[in-house]
C-alpha cells in the first residue's frame, strides 16, 4: 500500500473512500467512534500505543495494531504480521522486526536500508503540500502515513487528491498511459467480470462517485450503467504486485457486466456462485407446491435437512462420499441463507473477521452433540435402533389460525423487538413535530437514474423494452404483450382454493367498487333559464401496475382491475415482470382474466412505466396509470407525469407502508402485536405507531412483550425488527388527545382498538382506511373485504383519497342557457369580463344580447 491515512475526528466524510483503496489507521481514542459508521468492507489498523488490551482489538477486527517496542510481550504468540512497532530510532530495527512485520520510524528509511528484508516500513512526512506529499510518495517504497486533514477525493492546490496518493508508484507501459484493469465480483467471491482500462481520470470518478467508472480507448470516460442500467457500487480498488495493473471489486447490478446482457464476459458463473444465484431466484420465483418452495416455505423441514444431510457427511468414507454429501449439506446450507437474506459474502465476511481473532477457542463439541455422538457411535456397537430418535427441531414458526395460547420461543437475536416510547404531553411543538415525520426518499437522484431507461424505452419501443426485459428480468421474450382470451390455469398451477379464494375477494371488492360508481346526472338550475349538469366518463386507457420479483401479487391485480372495469375503461393494460420463463404467475393471470384486461405487458421496473406512457406498436399508450412499485416504479411515474409529451397522470405519490394502531383499556394485547408487526413485516422503511391512550403500564408492558414474541416468529423477523427499531409508541391521557394526533399523522392504515369504536370513526378525518374493532385487521382490507388497498402514504392522506372507482372516472360538466337565461345571466358576464379586461368575451355575449333585443 503506498500511504496509509491517518483518521482524525473530522475524518468522516471520507472514510468511505478511503477504505475502498486502503486500510484505515486509526488512533485507539477513536476506534469507538469511527468503527460503527465504517463500511463493511473496510479494513484498519489501530494505534494502540494508549489501549490497555492489545488482543482485544485484535480479536474485535483491527488487521494490524501499532505499538510501542516496551509492549511486545504482550503479543507473543501473535503473528508478525499483525503487528507494527513505532521506534525512536534505527538502531532497533533489526531486533524489533523479528516479532513484528512492520516498523514505524520518522525520516527517510526503507526496508533495504534497515536491513529488515519481508518487513513493511512506515514513516510520517512532515510536509503537508500537495505536491511534496506526492513527490515523497513516488520516491519511496516504503508506506506513507498522511493524515485525512491533508487528503481530498479531488485535487486541490491545498490537499492532495486520494487518487493520485493510490497511484503515485503506479506503472504502465502502454503508450495511452492506461491501466489494464479486471473488473471482479464482490458478491461471487471477487469471480473476474471483464476485463476494462482505467486513467487516473476515471479513478478519481470512480472514488469520488463510488461506482464503476472506467476509461474508454475511444470514448473517454465509461460510466458503468449509465444508460443501461447496469450500475456497479465500488467495494474496493487494488493494485498487483508489480503495479502495473488495478483491479475493481464491485457489486454488478443489472443483468450483469458484459454487453451480450450475461453476468460475466467470461462465460457462465459456476461453483457456489451459481448456486447462490439459482437459489436467489427459486426464492422469488419457485412454483407453489415445489420442493424448493416447500423447503423456503417450512422452517422444520429445511433444517431437518440440514442436520441430515451434516449426519450423511459425518458417515461417508469415501472421497466421492464425502464430495457428494458435502455438496448436499452446502445447498441446504446456502438455501436457509438465502431464505434468511444472507449472502455468500455476509459469509465470507464472517469469515474474514474470524479470521482476525488470535484467541482461539477450546475447539470441544458442545455437550449436547458430544452426546449424541457417542450414544449414535453406542448404538451402532449395539445394532440399529427399533425407531430412529426424532430430530431436535423447533416447531415452525409460522403463526397459525385461531392466534395461539403461545407463540414459539426462539433464540435471542440482538436482544428484544421493542419500539421506543414518547409521552406526548412531554413534548415540544418541535418534538412533536419529529414524530409526524418519515424517512425522506431522495426522490431527484431515483428520478436521474431512470430517465435512462424511460428514455430508450421511448426512442427504441418494443426493441428496447425486450432488451431491458432481458437484462433485468433475465428472460428473452418474443412479444412483450399477451392479449385475450388468457390461457386458465390449471388445477396443478392453481389449486382449487387458491382459485375459490380469489373469487371471493374478487366478488366482494366488485360488490364495494360498482356501488361508488357515479351512474346519475347532476343537474342544477342555478337561475331561470340556466341549467348546469355535471357527469362522469370512464378514463378510456388505464395503466395497471402489478409488483414481481419476490412475491406473487394477485391482490394488487384485484385491487386495480375491479375499479377500472366497474368504471368502464376501454383498454386496461396490466403491466408485471415475466418469470424466467417467460410466463406471467398464474395467479395474476387468472386475476387478468375475471377483470376484462385487455393487454398484458410483460414488464416491470421503469421501462414498464414508460411502455404504457408513450405507447409502442405493441403496447397501448394509457392516460393514467396505477399500482404500488418500489423506488424505481415510483420515480418513473413521477417522472412520465410532468412530461408534456406523455400526457399521462398517475395514481398518487408512493412511500413505504405504514400504519396507526389506536389502542385503550379494551385492546387485546396479542390483536395489537399482531397489527403492528402486519406492517413492519413489509420492509424496513415501514412505519409502525401505536397511539396508548391512558394504558396502565401492565397492559403497555403486554403489548411490548407480545410485539417480541410474535416478532421471532415470523419468518421475515429480521426485516419486522428493522422496521420496529425505528417505529413509536406515542403515550397520550385521552381519546380526544390520541385522536388529535392520528389525524395529524394521517396514517396509510388506521387501525381502533377502542371501547365505541365505531362511533370514533366519526371524528377521523385523514386516514387512508380505519379497520374499526378487534375484529377487523388490516391483513382482511388487503386481500378481500372489499375496500381498496391502494392508499395514500406519506401523510398523503390529508389530501388524497385511496384507489376507488371514482380514480377511474372523471367528470365533464356542461349548460344549457336560454335565450331568457341569457337575458338574465348576460349582464352579470358582460361586467366581470370587461372588469378584467377581456373584451372578447364580453363580446360574446353583447352580440347575443343584441340579437335577442331585435326580437
Amino acid at each position: 500500500m503506498p500511504f496509509l491515512p491517518l483518521v482524525d475526528p473530522t475524518s468522516a466524510a471520507l472514510l468511505p473512500a478511503l477504505s475502498i483503496f486502503t486500510p484505515l489507521l486509526i488512533p485507539s481514542t477513536l476506534l469507538s467512534a469511527v468503527r460503527p459508521s465504517l463500511p463493511p468492507s473496510a479494513a484498519y489498523i489501530v494505534i494502540a500505543e494508549e489501549a490497555d488490551d492489545l488482543v482485544a482489538l485484535l480479536n474485535g477486527g483491527a488487521s494490524k495494531v501499532v505499538v510501542p517496542a516496551s509492549r511486545l510481550g504482550e503479543l507473543v504468540g501473535v503473528a508478525r504480521d499483525r503487528i507494527i512497532v513505532r521506534l525512536d530510532s534505527a538502531a532497533a530495527a533489526s531486533t524489533a522486526s523479528e516479532a513484528a512485520g512492520g516498523l514505524w520510524l520518522d525520516g527517510e528509511h526503507t526496508a533495504t536500508s534497515l536491513g529488515v528484508p519481508n518487513t513493511a516500513v512506515y514513516s510520517q512526512p512532515s510536509t503537508s503540500s500537495p505536491a511534496e506529499l506526492l513527490a515523497a510518495l513516488k520516491a519511496t517504497s516504503a508506506t506513507l502515513v498522511i493524515p485525512c486533514a491533508h487528503l481530498t477525493t479531488a485535487a486541490t492546490s491545498t490537499h492532495l487528491s486520494i487518487a493520485d496518493a493510490f497511484l503515485a508508484n503506479a506503472t504502465t507501459d502502454r503508450p495511452d498511459g492506461l491501466y489494464a484493469t479486471i473488473v471482479a465480483s464482490s458478491t461471487h467471491s471477487g469471480r473476474p467480470l471483464g476485463l476494462v482500462y482505467s486513467s487516473a481520470e476515471s479513478v478519481a470518478e470512480a472514488l469520488r462517485t463510488q461506482t464503476g467508472v472506467y476509461q474508454s480507448r475511444r470514448h473517454g470516460l465509461w460510466r458503468k450503467g449509465a444508460t443501461s442500467g447496469a450500475v456497479q457500487e465500488l467495494v474496493r480498488v487494488g493494485l498487483d504486485c508489480d503495479g502495473d495493473a488495478l483491479v475493481f471489486d464491485v457489486v454488478q447490478h443489472g443483468s450483469g457486466f458484459c454487453h451480450l446482457g450475461t453476468t460475466t464476459c467470461f462465460g457462465p458463473l459456476d461453483g457456489l456462485a451459481k448456486l447462490e444465484d439459482t437459489l436467489v431466484d427459486r426464492l422469488a420465483h419457485a412454483p407453489r407446491g415445489s420442493y424448493t418452495r416447500r423447503l423456503y416455505d417450512d422452517e422444520k423441514l429445511l433444517r431437518a435437512k440440514i442436520m441430515e444431510e451434516a449426519e450423511e457427511l459425518c458417515a461417508a468414507e469415501k472421497k466421492d462420499d464425502i464430495a457428494f454429501e458435502a455438496a448436499d449439506l452446502i445447498y441446504f446450507a446456502l438455501a436457509r441463507c438465502v431464505r434468511k437474506g444472507v449472502s455468500l459474502k455476509d459469509v465470507e465476511r464472517a469469515l474474514d473477521k474470524k479470521s482476525l481473532k488470535v484467541t482461539r477457542r477450546k475447539g470441544d463439541a458442545k455437550p449436547k452433540w458430544e452426546a449424541q455422538v457417542d450414544a449414535a457411535a453406542s448404538a451402532s456397537a449395539s445394532g440399529p435402533p427399533a425407531t430412529a430418535p426424532a430430530a431436535d427441531v423447533e416447531p415452525a414458526s409460522r403463526p397459525t389460525e385461531p392466534v395461539p395460547a403461545a407463540f414459539p420461543k426462539t433464540k435471542l437475536e440482538d436482544g428484544p423487538v421493542t419500539m421506543r416510547t414518547a409521552r406526548l404531553s412531554e413534548l415540544g411543538p418541535e418534538e412533536q413535530k419529529q414524530l409526524l415525520l418519515r424517512p425522506v426518499l431522495n426522490s431527484l437522484a431515483m428520478i436521474e437514474k431512470v430517465k435512462p431507461i424511460v428514455a430508450r424505452v421511448r426512442a427504441e419501443g418494443d426493441a428496447g423494452l425486450k432488451a431491458i426485459t432481458k437484462q433485468f428480468d433475465r428472460v428473452e421474450l418474443e412479444s412483450n404483450v399477451v392479449r385475450p382470451p388468457f390461457a386458465i390455469p390449471s388445477e396443478a398451477e392453481l389449486p382449487a382454493d387458491v382459485r375459490a379464494a380469489i373469487d371471493q375477494a374478487y366478488a366482494n371488492v366488485r360488490a364495494f367498487h360498482a356501488a361508488q360508481a357515479d351512474t346519475q346526472t347532476l343537474t342544477v338550475e342555478t337561475m331561470p333559464g340556466v341549467v348546469c349538469t355535471r357527469f362522469a366518463r370512464a378514463i378510456q386507457r388505464v395503466g395497471l401496475y402489478v409488483p414481481g420479483g419476490t412475491a406473487v401479487l394477485p391482490s394488487t391485480a384485484i385491487m386495480l382491475g375491479v375499479p377500472a372495469q366497474v368504471a368502464g375503461c376501454k383498454e386496461i393494460v396490466l403491466a408485471t415482470p415475466p418469470r424466467h420463463d417467460g410466463s406471467i404467475s398464474p395467479e395474476v393471470l387468472y386475476v387478468a382474466g375475471l377483470t376484462g384486461v385487455t393487454a398484458i405487458l410483460k414488464a416491470g421496473g421503469a421501462q414498464a412505466v414508460a411502455a404504457m406512457a408513450y405507447g409502442t406498436a405493441e403496447c397501448p399508450k394509457v392516460d393514467k396509470i396505477f399500482g404500488p412499485g418500489n423506488q424505481w416504479v415510483t420515480a418513473a411515474k413521477m417522472l412520465v407525469q410532468n412530461d408534456t409529451d406523455a400526457l399521462v397522470s398517475i395514481d398518487m405519490p408512493a412511500g413505504p407502508s405504514e400504519v396507526l394502531v389506536m389502542a385503550d383499556h379494551t385492546a387485546n394485547p396479542v390483536f395489537v402485536a399482531s397489527d403492528l408487526l402486519s406492517q413492519a413485516e413489509h420492509g424496513t422503511d415501514s412505519q409502525v405507531v401505536l397511539v396508548a391512550i391512558a394504558l396502565a403500564p401492565a397492559l403497555l408492558a403486554a403489548i411490548e412483550a407480545e410485539i417480541d414474541a410474535q416478532a421471532r416468529a415470523l419468518p421475515r423477523v429480521k426485516i419486522a425488527r428493522e422496521a420496529i427499531k425505528k417505529s413509536v409508541i406515542v403515550t397520550v391521557d385521552s381519546l380526544a388527545e390520541g385522536v388529535r394526533f392520528s389525524n395529524e399523522y394521517a396514517p396509510e392504515h388506521l387501525i381502533l382498538h377502542l371501547a365505541d369504536a365505531e362511533k370514533v370513526v366519526d371524528d377521523i378525518e385523514n386516514a387512508g382506511s380505519v379497520f374499526v374493532g378487534p375484529f377487523s385487521p388490516e391483513s382482511c382490507g388487503d386481500y378481500a373485504s372489499g375496500t381498496n388497498h391502494t392508499l395514500p402514504t406519506n401523510g398523503f392522506a390529508r389530501q388524497f383519497s385511496g384507489v376507488n372507482t371514482l380514480s377511474f372516472t372523471k367528470h365533464i360538466t356542461s349548460q344549457v342557457v336560454s335565450a331568457k337565461g341569457l337575458e338574465r345571466l348576460g349582464p352579470v358576464v358582460v361586467t366581470l369580463a370587461e372588469r378584467e379586461g377581456l373584451e372578447a368575451h364580453a363580446n360574446a355575449v353583447r352580440v347575443r344580447l343584441a340579437e335577442l333585443s331585435k326580437a
